[in-house]
């Protein structure tokens, strides 16, 4: 069993990540889908759960059903509210026999949704049916990186905790293969540009619609070949990056318009989880401040165990605030 912040490397395993994000954008047609469409496309997004990454509930003719890929025993599980669970082994199948297999478990179960097409965000979208390349497969490399996403998780839950305002949940999304973590202004944003591979402009507009500070996770690749977290606000501010954040290690990516801290770095630090908090603060208060975000309306103490914030000693804060 993997332990916490394992050792990845991207050029060695790249293989076995892009298996696991071919067969997530299989799983994401289900709920994009079969559920109604949410805010910011959050329904479509995969929780990360203790033993892989799970959709949320879809309704079905008779009740629930989600998918869960289980990084832990390399397999696939489809639960269904009968109390039933219908698997298939994970084993580095082409994307259209693990499509085939996916949607004969989906038949049996009674769900009618399709899951036909081809994968977003990528510029090789080959249709799921016709996609009968080799893949690579190791059990090893999937706990370990499923064990940094959800190491990640953790961190990017705790950070949450800190805003009042408008917040994603903490969800992966299949398209790009990243976790992240949203905040909003409250305020709304000009018309997003699109242009992503292979993902209708609407979907991205609609994604964008509102000012946002986003920070996050992902593997490696498309620019950054390690994994990595990053942070990076819509819409972009003038001179976002002209200030060093913390760590040391963190740096600012012009190309990709983010900053961007080594998941090596993370990992080497004496304390993984506060040198990745400082990364998502100083990034966040440099975002939010050059926009003119209303941070003292928007910010709340980080959260307790077992506690809510004391909302009568920030209300008597604020009276008390100089004008």
């Amino acid at each position: 069993m993997a332990g916490r912040w394992p050792a990845l490397d991207f050029e060695a395993e790249k293989s076995v990540y892009a298996t696991v994000h071919a067969y997530l954008q299989v799983v994401g047609k289900l709920p994009t889908r079969a559920l109604p469409w949410c805010n910011h496309s959050w329904h479509l997004a995969l929780l990360v759960v203790p033993q892989g990454f799970r959709t949320y509930p879809v309704v079905t003719e008779t009740g629930e059903a989600e998918i869960l890929l289980d990084c832990v025993s390399s397999r696939l599980v489809l639960t269904t509210s009968d109390g039933r669970e219908r698997a298939m082994d994970l084993t580095g199948q082409s994307v259209a026999a693990f499509h085939a297999e996916l949607a004969g478990l989906l038949r049996e179960a009674g769900i009618a949704t399709s899951i036909e097409g081809g994968p977003n965000e990528v510029e090789d979208a080959v249709p799921f049916a016709e996609d009968e390349r080799e893949r690579a497969w190791d059990g090893d490399v999937i706990r370990r990186l499923h064990r940094a996403f959800a190491d990640a998780a953790r961190v990017l839950y705790h950070f949450r905790t800190g805003f009042v305002g408008k917040s994603s949940p903490v969800h992966l999304f299949w398209g790009s293969f990243d976790l992240a973590v949203t905040r909003f202004s409250g305020r709304e944003a000009p018309l997003h540009p699109g242009g992503f591979p292979n993902l209708p402009d609407a979907v991205t507009r609609e994604a964008y619609s509102h000012e946002v500070a986003s920070c996050g996770f992902w593997p490696g690749g498309g620019g950054v070949e390690e994994a990595a977290f990053y942070a990076y606000g819509y819409p972009a501010s003038d001179g976002l990056g002209d200030t060093p954040i913390e760590p040391e290690e963190a740096f600012w990516h012009a190309g990709l318009g983010e900053f961007v801290l080594p998941y090596a770095a993370v990992r080497a630090a004496d304390n993984p989880d506060a040198a990745l908090l400082r990364f998502l603060e100083t990034s966040y208060r440099e975002i939010a401040s050059r926009a003119g975000w209303d941070r003292a309306s928007l910010e709340i103490p980080t959260g307790l165990f077992g506690r809510p914030y004391d909302v009568a000693a920030r209300h008597k804060s604020l009276r008390t605030k100089p004008d």
